[in-house]
């Protein structure tokens, strides 16, 4: 069965949009009114998130990858932008990795390249223990801590938002796609060989991602872009406004290289 998917707008350009872990294809609402008109949106449930089925009982990035590329080559996709929040940019990567001639650009967002260090596969490896034991308590202690802690006040409602998207995620897809997540390898040279437009949006706050590391990191290559806001792991919902405007600049113009918020 194919990954439930939505389109909005009629552009010329294609922009697929992959949510993180825990979220669902509703998550780029607050968005999508400052992308350009230029875009067709293509938004997707990845394998166990909303309206999405799991497909396996380890969903490697590899894996939801190719189930990705089922809605792309049956929308007849060619040529287009592809920005995957979080784990969603650890299947980006993946995609990439397969499929560069497909992708005019890839974009991640609040995402990295690096694969998962000992202490946070632990991290993950622990988290699969609560997350059969109470569902629900692993959702209130972690999603909170993935929005700017500084700003928790101010943003009281989106994280209550991003609350109750987690809530219905299929506990099946979190238990598969976070044992898939600990398995993903470092996909540094997907940057380094990729000869399309390369964007990168990181956090200051991010608990989520090295974004410090994953900048610092980047390949000398003038395809990549990169811009660190003064938010979270979750830009999506902390400066929507700002997000867009960088991916229609980016995606549709060009400016220096690195820039910060």
């Amino acid at each position: 069965m194919m990954l439930n998917y939505e389109i909005e707008g009629n552009g010329t350009e294609s922009l697929v949009l992959l949510h993180g872990f825990m979220e669902n294809l509703s998550i780029w609402d607050d968005v999508i009114p400052y992308l350009s008109d230029k875009f067709q949106l293509i938004k997707i449930d990845l394998p166990g998130f909303g309206k999405s089925e799991v497909v396996a009982e380890i969903q490697t990035m590899d894996l939801m990858a190719e189930e990705v590329k089922k809605v792309t080559d049956h929308l007849k996709l060619k040529d287009f932008h592809l920005l995957g929040h979080s784990m969603g940019g650890y299947i980006t990567l993946a995609f990439a990795e397969k499929y560069p001639l497909l992708l005019k650009s890839f974009t991640l967002f609040f995402s990295t390249y690096f694969a998962d260090d000992e202490e946070k596969k632990q991290t993950r490896t622990k988290g699969l223990r609560i997350i059969k034991e109470n569902f629900r308590a692993f959702v209130n202690a972690s999603v909170p801590n993935l929005f700017n802690p500084n700003e928790h006040d101010v943003l009281e409602h989106k994280i209550e938002i991003a609350k109750e998207i987690a809530y219905t995620s299929s506990v099946d897809g979190v238990l598969a796609s976070q044992k898939g997540m600990i398995e993903r390898p470092d996909r540094a040279k997907v940057l380094e060989d990729f000869e399309g437009k390369i964007l990168v949006l990181a956090g200051k706050h991010d608990s989520a991602v090295n974004s410090e590391k994953t900048i610092k990191n980047l390949p000398d290559n003038t395809n990549i872009k990169s811009y660190v806001l003064d938010c979270g792991h979750n830009g999506h919902w902390e400066k929507p406004e700002i997000c867009a405007a960088i991916i229609n600049t980016e995606l549709l113009h060009h400016l220096p290289k690195k820039f910060i918020f």
